[in-house]
C-alpha cells in the first residue's frame, strides 16, 4: 500500500478493537490489509463509472461480503454500526457532501470518530490529472483546455499513456474531473462537517507519519514539530496535498 493508505490503516489500528468502515473503499486494498492484521473492518463504495475498482473488489472476493455497495446514497449497514469511519480521497468526488455526512453519522456510534483525507478547492495541484490549478478554471473553459494541453506537452500530468496525443489527453482528463470531482472551499466543507461532528485539522499527524516512514528522513520529523515550522508545514501541506480532518460524534 502507499504511504497514505498505511497512515489510514495505522490510525484505524490505534482504535482497535473498534469496528471500522472504509467509506469509498474502491478495490478494497485497505479492507484486505486491515482484515489480515486482525482489524474488524468493512468497506462501502458507490463504484461510479470513472473507475474499474468494482471489478477489482470482486476479484479479491470482497464484494458482497466485507464490501457492500452504496445504493441510492444509503449504506447497507444498521444504525450505530461502527466506532470509526475512514475515507481517503473520497469527499472531493461526492455530489452531495451533506447527504454523505448524514449517512456516515447514521452508521457511526455515539462518541465515534471519522478520519477524512481529501483536498479543498484551494489546493494548488489537481491531484487526479497532475495539472496545477486545472480545477480553478470554470468547467468547459477554453482557456483551461489550452492551458492543460500546453502543460501536458511540457511533460506535466499523470496517466499519460491513456491518450494518443496531448490534445486528446487534455480533453479526456478535463472531462473526467468535470464529471467526477467537486472541489469545495474550506468554509463550505467545515460548515457541512459541523452540522454532524466536532472536527479538527490534523495534518501534523500525517506529516510526522510520512517522515518517520522513511528512515533517512526521521530527523525531519523533529524539525517539523517545532512550533513555527509546524505551522508553516501544515499550511503548505494543505496547498500541495489535502486536508486531514479528524471528527467526533457527540457521545449522546
Amino acid at each position: 500500500m502507499d504511504v497514505t493508505n498505511r497512515f489510514v490503516l495505522d490510525f484505524a489500528m490505534r482504535h482497535a478493537p473498534a469496528r471500522v468502515l472504509d467509506y469509498g473503499c474502491g478495490a478494497g486494498r485497505l479492507v484486505e490489509e486491515g482484515r489480515a492484521a486482525g482489524l474488524d473492518i468493512h468497506g462501502a463504495d458507490v463504484y461510479y463509472g470513472g473507475s474499474k475498482t468494482r471489478e477489482e473488489a470482486a476479484a479479491r472476493g470482497l464484494l458482497g461480503g466485507a464490501i457492500r455497495e452504496i445504493r441510492d446514497g444509503r449504506l447497507d449497514f444498521e444504525d450505530s454500526a461502527f466506532d470509526l469511519v475512514v475515507n481517503n480521497q473520497v469527499m472531493e468526488h461526492v455530489e452531495d457532501l451533506d447527504a454523505v455526512l448524514r449517512e456516515i453519522d447514521r452508521v457511526l456510534k455515539p462518541g465515534g470518530a471519522v478520519l477524512s483525507l481529501f483536498p479543498a478547492r484551494d489546493v494548488w495541484r489537481e491531484g487526479h490529472i497532475g495539472i496545477p490549478f486545472a480545477h480553478w478554471f470554470p468547467y468547459g473553459s477554453r482557456l483551461r483546455f489550452f492551458y492543460t494541453w500546453t502543460l501536458r506537452g511540457l511533460g506535466f500530468g499523470t496517466w499519460k499513456q491513456e491518450a494518443p496525443t496531448c490534445r486528446q489527453w487534455a480533453q479526456d482528463k478535463l472531462a473526467w474531473i468535470d464529471t467526477y470531482t467537486r472541489y469545495r472551499p474550506r468554509r463550505e466543507i467545515f460548515a457541512a462537517y459541523g452540522r454532524y461532528f466536532t472536527s479538527e485539522l490534523r495534518e501534523s499527524d500525517y506529516i510526522r507519519y510520512r517522515l518517520l516512514d522513511r528512515p533517512g528522513r526521521r530527523w525531519l520529523a523533529w524539525l517539523a514539530g517545532l512550533p513555527g515550522v509546524a505551522d508553516a508545514g501544515r499550511a503548505l501541506f494543505r496547498k500541495l496535498a489535502f486536508l486531514v480532518i479528524v471528527s467526533r460524534k457527540a457521545a449522546g
